[in-house]
């Protein structure tokens, strides 16, 4: 019972109970005509390569997924551009800054958080970064790991997203 249809029972600007799902994203407060959308939000995710050619995967320091691993990355904030976002969450998780980075692919996901399934749309960026002697782990991981094509374990990946990000970049290789 995570998904909006399932959990949203109030109208979030008059708070009446005549809120309604209309479909198959949307919902309409019949006391006060407010109609609220379930649209996809933004996502980053980075594909950072050593100088072995191996490929650096997070391990999460809190659920969901706890424990899983990940591309480096994260939610694109209000108004901040997908590139920025993937910079900043470089920077925020590993204290190293991206010397470029390209984009490769798209893909969904439902991320549950909270018991509410939040719809986003993960963008898959290949970055290069400097400094790795500034390398710092901190803000949501607890960890990196770096895998290979050979020693990757699928089954520790968090999301099917970040899987077929990998895939399709491993693929464009």
């Amino acid at each position: 019972m995570t998904k909006p249809e399932e959990v949203l029972k109030y109208c979030p600007k008059c708070g009446s109970s005549r809120f309604h799902f209309e479909g198959e994203r949307s919902f309409l407060c019949d006391k006060c005509g407010f109609h609220f959308f379930i649209n996809s939000s933004a996502a980053v995710a980075a594909l950072i390569e050593n100088e072995k050619g191996e490929l650096m995967l997070t391990v999460r320091a809190f659920n969901p997924n706890k424990g899983m691993l990940d591309l480096p990355g994260g939610f694109v904030d209000p108004n901040e551009s997908v590139e920025n976002a993937i910079k900043r969450e470089i920077k925020e998780e590993l204290n190293l800054d991206v010397e470029s980075l390209t984009y490769l692919k798209s893909f969904p996901n439902e991320y549950v958080f909270s018991g509410y399934s939040v719809f986003t749309s993960d963008l898959g960026f290949h970055c290069k970064v400097s400094g790795w002697d500034k390398l710092h782990i901190k803000d949501d991981i607890s960890d990196i790991v770096f895998v290979t094509k050979e020693n990757i374990d699928w089954n520790l990946i968090c999301a099917d997203s970040i899987k077929n990000i990998i895939k399709f970049y491993w693929n464009q290789s």
